[in-house]
């Protein structure tokens, strides 16, 4: 393992890939920028921008990381599970995605229909040309209302139409937690738990969850994330070690769908350290 003292990383990023606002390339440019050892780009339900990632930080000399970020339903929830130095060529992998389109692609044609009923006037190519790739989530769908001036902001898109229970919202398929782990394993990568403070659940929910996950083969868990007081960090390290999984970080960038968090320190209180990295990379053997 290379020294890590001062040396940093970011491991749950976001491109135009998905509902970040840079590109792939640009996320890579940034991390140099900012000083990072290495960088994970982990858009949601796609590896479309890895390509262009992995090239452009072999360019610029920074450490690019190939990943990709799952939602998975759990009871009354969707949990998000980060895919860390996945093979994102695997068919194992490839597959997953496809399933996760169709569905995406079958959720939107239905809050397209239940926005319309509504009388908001929206369209699938509103929604493409803002999203610019082939993955649309709701953070498009609240920039367009507020393009379009049926919402003040994007928040307000949320809080009056696209948020669970909302009349826009549509609840989407989605594969299992298991699921997602074993898609992970199988495709060479590490499957962490994404901020798993925002779930709702207590820590000693989160304590069984995070047990439950293990079982299904889940190696990490993020410590480090934008939105974590410091007793929440520290909570969620201790279950993390409780279950002697790998520590993980992010920022969670999205560029300016979230404005106030930035790449690699977040709201400005984050400091990953490039060990978490390069311990992933000792369980791969790397």
């Amino acid at each position: 393992m290379i020294k890590c003292e001062n040396l940093y990383t970011d491991l749950h990023c976001h491109s135009t890939a998905s509902d970040g606002t840079f590109s792939p390339a640009e996320i890579a440019r940034l991390a140099k920028n900012a000083g990072l050892t290495s960088i994970a780009l982990t858009d949601h339900d796609t590896t479309d921008g890895l390509d262009e990632f992995m090239a452009e930080g072999k360019r610029f000399g920074v450490e690019t990381i190939p990943g990709i970020e799952f939602a998975a339903g759990y009871k009354n929830t969707e949990l998000h599970i980060v895919g860390l130095f996945i093979d994102y060529k695997s068919k194992v992998l490839c597959d997953s995605m496809e399933y996760i389109v169709n569905e995406r692609n079958e959720r939107n044609k239905k809050m397209i229909k239940a926005l319309n009923r509504l009388n908001i006037d929206i369209a699938m190519e509103d929604l493409e040309a803002n999203a610019g790739g082939n993955i649309i989530t709701r953070a498009h769908y609240a920039n367009v209302l507020v393009n379009k001036g049926y919402a003040v902001n994007k928040e307000d898109a949320f809080n009056k139409y696209i948020s669970a229970g909302r009349p826009g919202y549509v609840k989407r398929e989605t594969l299992t937690p298991k699921k997602c782990i074993e898609t992970i394993l199988n495709s060479e990568g590490i499957p962490v738990l994404a901020h798993a403070t925002l779930y709702g659940y207590g820590y000693l929910e989160i304590h069984n969850l995070v047990g439950e996950l293990k079982e299904y083969g889940l190696m990490g868990l993020e410590t480090i994330y934008s939105t974590y007081t410091e007793k929440q960090s520290d909570e969620i390290r201790k279950i993390c070690e409780y279950y002697k999984l790998l520590k993980s970080g992010g920022s969670d960038f999205h560029g300016a769908n979230k404005p106030d968090i930035q790449i690699a320190v977040g709201r400005g209180n984050l400091r990953i350290p490039q060990e978490f990295a390069e311990k992933m990379k000792e369980a791969l053997k790397l």
